[in-house]
């Protein structure tokens, strides 16, 4: 029996390691943009290493063993990247810079697997028509793309400012 848990754990370790590989090289953006390909790739997987865990041990206690072990692996490797830089960079990549002052950084977007028209979209689901308009989008290092207006960054500069001279005037 103890033979048996101890295979589990050692079975699900090893899919739980090859699975977050897998994923961190397909990149960033299968993660936060799932699309139908997506979600079916994770379906399938999902479906494909359940008998590389349990084996033919399709028991109560190989299920609870598999889950606890993924649970508590997935603890440890999240606790190393808080607390190891090095780890964090590893696992989860870093910021990319897609646009920069209204221009486009095509190598970037390239690198992750972009096309010119996910970005458009993702600029005008922030509500910016052109590239142009756009201050900088960044990829997140979750695969969301975050957007900076030029013209919202010049108003909240123009608010700042109105704010001081309002300040000032009530303080004399």
């Amino acid at each position: 029996m103890l033979n048996t848990i101890f295979d589990i754990v050692l079975r699900s370790a090893i899919i739980y390691l090859i699975v977050l590989l897998g994923l961190r090289l397909l990149g960033k953006r299968h993660v936060a943009q799932l699309s139908i390909i997506d979600l079916v790739l994770i379906l399938l997987i999902s479906n494909a290493v359940q008998n590389a865990m349990v084996g033919n041990d399709t028991s109560i206690l190989g299920g609870v063993v598999a889950a606890l072990t993924l649970i508590i692996l997935n603890y440890i490797i999240t606790l190393a990247a808080f607390k190891f830089g090095k780890v964090n960079v590893l696992l989860e990549g870093t910021p990319t810079l897609l646009i920069h002052n209204g221009r486009v950084i095509h190598e970037h977007v390239l690198k992750e697997k972009l096309t010119e028209n996910e970005l458009e979209q993702v600029i005008r689901e922030h509500g910016i028509e052109r590239v142009a308009d756009v201050k900088t989008a960044i990829m997140e290092v979750d695969g969301t793309i975050s957007v900076i207006s030029r013209v919202e960054d010049e108003k909240k500069i123009e608010t700042f400012k109105h704010r001081r001279a309002k300040y000032q005037q009530k303080k004399y």
